[in-house]
Order: structure tokens, then C-alpha cells, then sequence
């Protein structure tokens, strides 16, 4: 490599919840810089959150976390050529990274689902992933899938 690492940034805590996890939740949450909106429907989804799971005895900041852990793969594949062949190469991926992954993945899965708002579409995909269903745990499987399939190539690891 030639140019030196870039500096990380420092994610300050978030407002309600003194939680640094939800403040990059909610910097990947937000559109065109507009981060009182992203706040607006990040806390909203939890209070949808709350009302959902009112049987169980957990807060809605910690359902949330529950659902990220259970939606953050632990392997992923990347393509390598090799020959030129190209094969998908299982490799584990950096705890910085899975959990950026699984955020995205969350957000990404909320914004496809039908709803009124986004904070109902959150709420119900953060429901969903507590309870190990939704888009996003279906996509934590198939790449767990994928990379089994491909175990064979494990070899070719950089």
C-alpha cells in the first residue's frame, strides 16, 4: 500500500441513548445530510418497537441490539482471480465491518418493505430480525451459504 491509512473518525454519542452504535445507525439512516430526520424516525421506530414488544421484558434499545447481533454475518465472499479463473474465496470479515454490514443490510431490507412510514418499515424489520426472519437475517444465510459452498476455495485466502 502507499498512501498511509486514513485517520478513523470519531462517531459521537447520540443524544437520548449516550450509545455510539445508534449514532452510526443513524449517519447510515440518513439522506442528504438531513440528521434530525434520520434521529426523528430512528427514535420513532423504537417507540413502534416498544408498543410491538410489550410482552417482553427488554428495552427497545436493546431489542434493536439484539436484532443487529442476530442479522451480522461472520463470514462473507470475495471474488480472486486466480488462473484466470475467478472463485469466490470465503473470508471472515472485520468486526468494523460486520457491523456496518448488518446496518446497511437493516436499513437496506426496511427501505424495500411496504409501510406507511420509514419509522414503521424500520420497526417492523427490527422486529423481524429479533425474531430471526426478515430480508435482512435471509441475507445474513445466504452469505453464511454462500461462503460453505465455496469452502473449497478456502485456501486461496489473501
Amino acid at each position: 500500500m502507499r498512501k498511509a491509512k486514513p485517520k478513523k473518525r470519531v462517531v459521537l454519542p447520540d443524544p437520548v441513548f449516550n450509545d455510539r452504535k445508534v449514532s452510526k445507525f443513524v449517519n447510515h439512516l440518513m439522506y442528504d445530510g438531513k440528521k434530525n430526520v434520520s434521529y426523528e424516525i430512528f427514535y420513532k421506530a423504537l417507540d413502534i418497537v416498544k408498543d410491538k414488544t410489550a410482552k417482553e421484558e427488554k428495552a427497545p434499545l436493546e431489542v434493536w441490539k439484539q436484532a443487529l447481533d442476530n442479522i451480522t454475518p461472520q463470514v462473507e465472499v470475495k471474488s480472486r482471480r486466480i488462473g484466470g479463473a475467478t472463485f469466490q474465496v470465503p473470508t471472515e470479515i472485520r468486526p468494523d465491518r460486520k457491523e456496518s454490514v448488518s446496518m446497511k443490510n437493516m436499513i437496506a431490507f426496511a427501505r424495500k418493505r411496504g409501510g406507511k412510514s420509514m419509522a414503521d418499515k424500520l420497526a417492523a424489520e427490527i422486529v423481524d430480525a429479533y425474531n430471526n426472519q426478515g430480508g435482512a437475517f435471509k441475507r445474513k444465510e445466504d452469505m453464511h451459504r454462500m461462503a460453505e459452498a465455496n469452502r473449497a476455495f478456502a485456501h486461496f485466502r489473501f
